[in-house]
Parts: C-alpha cells; structure tokens; sequence
C-alpha cells in the first residue's frame, strides 16, 4: 500500500480499466456504426436479407466485434471490482456482476445475428419454409438483439451508478467527473426502466439520450485513467486502510 491508500495492484487494474473503457467503446463503434452500417434497413426483411447474403463477411466482422466487447466487459467488471473494492466491497461487487449481466445481452446479440444468419442459408430443412417467411423471421432474431440490448441496459446503468458513486467516494478521479457519472448513469436506469414498460418513451426522449451521457462519461474516465491514473485516496479509503 502506499502512503495515499493506493496499492500497486489498484494502479495495474486502473491502466487495464482505462484500456477495456477505450477499447470497449471503440469496438461497439466500429461494429455497429461503421462495420454494419446499411445492412439493416428498418422495416424491410426481404431487403435486409439481400444486404446480409451479400455482404456476409462484414455481418460476421460485426458479431465478432460483439463477442470482443463481451471480452472486455469481463476485463473491465474485473479491474473495476479490484480497483474500487477498498471504498465499499458490497457495492463494488454488485457493480461487477450487473456488467456481467450486460455482457451477457451482447452475448445472447451475438446468437441472435447467428441465428439470422442461419435462417437465411441453404440447408436443405429451410427448404419447406417459403423465402419471404424465412427472411421475416430472420428479421425478428436481429430486432432480438435490440431487445436484448434494452434489457441489459438498466443492468449496464446499475453498474455505472454504483461504480461512478464509488469513484465520487474515493476521490480516485476528479469529483466533478464522478458526480456527473452518477448523473448520467442513474438518467441512464431512468430511462431503460421507463422504456421497458412505456416502449413509446422513446418518441417523448430520442433512445441516443437514454445512454450517450454515460457512455461519454465511461470514455472521459478511461481516458483519465490512462492518462493520468488513479488520484489520491479519499478519506473512505484512507480510513479502510487505517482499520485494516
């Protein structure tokens, strides 16, 4: 431990934290917003499945950045709990396995874009199917992962609030930045929750507002942990150290 309250396996973990924050939002980006981008056309199966035959490669590029970002949400979940478990072990745990949870929706995107995939080969049991038939619902397991992935977010927000409370607690990054994670994370499971139950909650707040504050936040912290790593203890760390 050093004289701030700061061990050296807290410093390691908040570098690995800082490369999982840039390297998660950097592949979803990739993924979704570049890789994919044009394949699915919203409200038309019959051309989505065109786009999918035709540019395979890419669509399978995209479920492989999927199953990365699901790697790196396991990293993250683990620096995270080392370097934040010090301040409050409860909360850093239950942060922990809500990410883990959120990990598994992008797992379950990933099975259902397979699954898409599949429905729209050429194995000799989808013969009996009519084609039309085949690409709705190939369709409907693409728009899964879009449910799959409102279902995870109020998990994926949980894990910001209590993480971004713990780093408002600890003074391990500038207070400024965690009260604006605690902000941004709990207008985060706001919304997720609304949207669940109210699914036109997002013609009132457009659904980019529901997390984009939080991934903002999620990518500053990164950022500052990897550029200027994790600051003094707080007084909640230093009195943990002091009763340890």
């Amino acid at each position: 431990m050093t004289n701030n309250g700061i061990d050296a396996s807290q410093r390691t973990a908040a570098r690995i934290a800082g490369i999982a924050f840039v390297f998660g939002i950097a592949i979803v980006v990739f993924g979704e917003f570049w890789v994919s981008a044009g394949l699915i056309v919203p409200g038309n199966a019959a051309e989505t499945a065109r786009n999918l035959l035709a540019h395979e490669s890419r669509f399978r590029v995209n479920i492989a950045c999927n199953l990365l970002y699901v790697a790196d949400l396991q990293v993250l979940a683990a620096a995270l709990y080392v370097i934040l478990k010090p301040v409050n072990s409860g909360l850093a745990l239950a942060a922990t396995l809500c990410r883990l949870v959120f990990a598994t929706m992008w797992l379950l995107t990933a099975l259902n874009m397979l699954a898409a995939l599949g429905l729209l080969g050429d194995a000799p049991y989808l013969h009996v199917i009519e084609t039309e038939r085949l690409q709705a619902l190939a369709r409907a397991r693409i728009r899964e992962s879009f449910n799959a992935y409102y279902v995870g977010l109020p998990f994926f927000a949980l894990a910001s609030t209590f993480c971004s409370w713990l780093w408002l607690k600890s003074r391990y990054i500038p207070r400024s930045l965690a009260a604006f994670g605690v902000a941004a994370s709990a207008w985060c499971v706001f919304c997720a929750f609304v949207f669940i139950v109210f699914p036109d909650f997002n013609k009132t707040v457009n659904d980019w507002w529901f997390d984009s504050p939080m991934a903002l936040f999620e990518l500053a912290t990164g950022l500052w942990l990897l550029i200027g790593g994790l600051g003094h203890a707080g007084p909640v760390a230093v009195a943990s150290e002091r009763v340890a």
